[in-house]
């Protein structure tokens, strides 16, 4: 089984070429990727190696080898960097030419200059150097749940470790005592396996990529812009996750919390200072609550929150210094004395779960009460979710603000 080069330097040329311009078009639909970009030049800069390779014995060696061996290190770099950018990590520019330099130091040694293995072992060496890292890259960012994710740095790990072991392996197979059959079957398996293995990572880059705008869109639309928080619509369904069979055994805390006197603050101060209030009140609600308890905004200024697991006074302390830390940090706004204060009704379902509605409804009973007593304070009910008709309430009224009781 013969290999015709020339053919497989055209169709390897041509591939590399129509991937990165695919990739470049795709960028250019949502400019805001710039890995895209990146990854977009590679193809291109790889493809610009691979024709002047394919000058070998009619051009000069610095052009067909150097040249064509620096384009195809910095290409494999890009990728690496598009990987950082992807990633939300600025690329370093000395490593994008690291491979090159390296290329042409080492390559002018006598030891390594007067050897084809030593050469081809260095060139594999960079290219899995920049494919690794590339793989390391995605794989430090796994947190972010894109499924593409994975097979991106198996295809790259994979790639990385063929590329370094294609030397040994040809020395240790049979071809290397002169089976020149073998030794071209195993030239078209290697040169298949790089052509294929461009194609499929060139679209599981844009996959990524495309899977990215799709999670960004996702999230736009469950999280409250001004205040980062989850908005009604994903916080009922986060909470309703709470509610579950298994929470029965467990207590569980629905605060309704109401900006105390909100419109004046906008009618005296302006609406930049009251969206300053609000977000000041997501840092401080965000900083006292838990990484499994729940909060969100369910509109103006008016939020709810889920803790799980929560007992009474656990769930008032929480609460109150939610209260107290917020009243504080308004004291003060751009120069301001704005001393926002904010409205808390608890309710805690002792027996367990019950209908999500209905925990916010009795909770806002609790509110409303906070309301009617001055204001600025938590107001404590208990719910018993066996009870028919009216809830089992249990109110903690006329004491002073801030003020604990004993349930």
């Amino acid at each position: 089984m013969n290999v015709d080069v020339n053919s497989l330097f055209f169709v390897t040329v041509h591939v590399e070429a129509m991937l990165g311009l695919l990739l470049l078009f795709a960028w250019v639909q949502n400019t805001k990727i710039y890995a895209v970009a990146w990854w977009g030049s590679a193809h291109l800069l790889r493809a610009l190696s691979i024709m002047l390779f394919g000058l070998y014995g009619s051009a000069p060696e610095w052009v067909s080898i150097d040249l064509a061996n620096v384009l195809l290190f910095t290409a494999f770099a890009v990728t690496w960097a598009g990987a950082q950018v992807f990633d939300g990590r600025k690329p370093e520019p000395l490593y994008l030419v690291a491979g090159a330099v390296i290329w042409l130091l080492l390559s002018r040694l006598p030891w390594i200059a007067d050897s084809r293995g030593a050469l081809v072992l260095l060139s594999a060496g960079i290219i899995t150097s920049y494919t690794w890292l590339t793989a390391l890259e995605f794989w430090r960012s796994r947190e972010e749940p894109l499924v593409s994710r994975w097979p991106a740095i198996f295809m790259l790990f994979a790639h990385g470790s063929l590329y370094l072991l294609r030397t040994p392996l040809s020395a240790m197979l049979p071809w290397s005592r002169g089976d020149q059959m073998l030794a071209s079957v195993w030239l078209t398996v290697l040169s298949f396996e790089g052509l294929l293995f461009t194609i499929a990572i060139a679209f599981i880059l844009l996959a990524m990529a495309k899977e990215r705008t799709e999670l960004r869109h996702r999230n736009a639309a469950m999280i409250d812009p001004l205040t980062g928080m989850s908005n009604r619509r994903a916080f009922f369904e986060e909470a309703q996750q709470l509610l579950t069979p298994s929470s029965q055994s467990r207590p569980l805390a629905v605060l309704v919390i109401d900006l105390d006197n909100f419109k004046c603050i906008n009618d005296r101060y302006g609406h930049a200072i009251g969206d300053r209030v609000l977000q000041i009140f997501a840092e401080r609600a965000s900083g006292n609550l838990r990484s499994a308890d729940r909060i969100g905004r369910l509109g103006g200024e008016e939020f709810a929150a889920i803790l799980d697991d929560t007992g009474p006074e656990l769930a008032f302390h929480m609460a109150d210094r939610i209260r107290t830390t917020f009243n504080e940090a308004t004291a003060e706004i751009e120069g301001r004395p704005v001393r926002a204060t904010l409205s808390i009704g608890l309710l805690i379902a002792e027996s367990g779960a019950a209908e999500l509605e209905q925990l916010l409804s009795q909770a806002d009973q609790a509110l409303y009460r906070a309301k009617e007593a001055g204001r600025n304070r938590v107001e404590k009910a208990a719910f018993n979710h066996h009870l028919t008709g009216a809830a089992d309430w249990r109110v903690y009224a006329n004491r002073p603000v801030g003020a604990r009781t004993a349930a």
